[in-house]
C-alpha cells in the first residue's frame, strides 16, 4: 500500500506533498502489461493524480488527469479520489522505445511533445472545474507544473519518477512530490526553495535509499521548518461495477444497443482494471427498455 503525506512550513509560506506510489505503479503494470516506458508514463501520471487528489476536501470529490499527446502511446488517463486512491490506463501499453539521449526512458517520446493536459475536478457542484494547458515537454512533471502555474496561478515544483527493471519490466520504485508556494511566500522563500533543490537526488533514488515520503519532503526543503498536516494510505483502486457498466451501455443510445442484440453474449471490459462484465440478450433487452424510458 502506498502513502501520501502533506506538510506545511511553520511560516505558512509553502506546502509540500509527497508519496511512495510503488504499489500503485506495480498494480497498473500488472493490469495493463505495460512496457517500461509505458509504466513510467502511466506511473508518473497516476502519482501526480494521487498527490493532487489527496488535497481534495469532500469524500465525493475526484480529479481526472488526461494527457492527450501525439506520441505512439496515445491518451494517458489517471483518476483519483479524495484519499489519493487512483486508477488509470494508457492507450497502447506495449509501446517500446530506445532510451533517450540522457540514457533514460523516453517518456516524452511515448507520450508526445505536442498536445494537451486536461485536469477535471469534480467537487460535487453542478459542473466540474476543467483546466487545460498545452503539453510542455511530455515528461509529465513539467506539464503538471505548467498546469498549476497557468490554470491555478500556483507557483509549484513537481517531481515524479518510476524506476523499472530493464529486462523483467518489473517496477522497482515509484513516487513524487509537489511543492507549492502560498500567497505569503516572499522572494526569500523562493530563494530558499531553489537552494534546497540544488543537486537533490531523483525521487526514485531517494526511495531506493529508503527515505519515507515525509523524509523526502524534509530533504527537498532543508531550509524550512515543516509541520505534518495529514497523511493517508493509497492504492490502485477501481470503482467499476455492473450497474455502472449498464449506465455506460445506456449512454450508447438505442441504435447501438439494438446492434448488440445480434450477439448471444456481450462482454464489456473495464478500461481501468480489465474486469469483464457479461450481458445476455435478455440483459441487453432490459437495458434497451431502460434507455427508451
Amino acid at each position: 500500500m502506498g502513502k501520501v503525506v502533506r506538510l506545511i512550513s511553520t511560516a505558512g509560506d509553502l506546502t509540500v506533498i509527497a508519496t511512495d506510489s510503488t504499489d500503485i505503479a506495480t498494480k497498473a503494470h500488472e493490469i495493463h502489461n505495460t512496457t517500461n516506458v509505458c509504466s513510467a508514463a502511466l506511473g508518473r501520471l497516476l502519482t501526480a493524480a494521487s498527490l493532487m487528489g489527496a488535497t481534495l476536501k469532500g469524500e465525493d470529490n475526484s480529479i481526472t488527469l488526461r494527457l492527450n499527446g501525439d506520441g505512439p502511446a496515445g491518451v494517458v488517463i489517471a483518476v483519483s479520489d479524495f484519499e489519493g486512491n487512483v486508477r488509470g490506463y494508457i492507450g497502447d501499453a506495449r509501446v517500446s522505445l530506445p532510451l533517450n539521449n540522457l540514457g533514460k526512458l523516453d517518456v516524452a517520446g511515448a507520450v508526445g511533445r505536442e498536445g494537451s493536459l486536461t485536469v477535471m475536478k469534480d467537487l460535487g457542484l453542478k459542473e466540474p472545474y476543467i483546466g487545460q494547458v498545452p503539453i510542455v515537454s511530455g515528461e509529465i512533471a513539467e506539464d503538471i507544473t505548467s498546469y498549476f502555474a497557468i490554470s491555478e496561478q500556483l507557483p509549484s515544483v513537481c517531481a515524479l519518477g518510476v524506476l523499472c527493471a530493464p529486462k523483467t519490466e518489473e517496477i522497482i520504485t515509484a513516487g513524487g512530490f509537489i511543492i507549492q508556494l502560498l500567497p505569503t511566500a516572499t522572494d526569500d522563500t523562493i530563494s530558499k526553495v531553489e537552494e534546497g533543490l540544488k543537486d537533490i537526488p531523483s525521487v526514485t533514488q531517494m526511495l531506493t535509499d529508503g527515505l519515507t515520503p515525509e523524509e523526502i519532503c524534509r530533504k527537498v526543503l532543508p531550509n524550512f521548518e515543516l509541520e505534518l498536516l495529514d497523511e493517508s494510505n493509497t492504492a490502485y483502486k477501481c470503482n467499476c461495477s455492473k450497474s455502472r457498466v449498464e449506465k455506460a451501455l445506456i449512454s450508447m443510445g438505442e441504435e447501438e444497443l439494438k446492434a448488440l442484440l445480434e450477439d448471444e453474449v456481450t462482454e464489456v471490459s473495464c478500461h481501468f482494471c480489465d474486469k469483464k462484465y457479461t450481458f445476455t440478450k435478455a440483459d441487453i433487452t432490459r437495458i434497451l427498455k431502460s434507455a427508451k424510458a
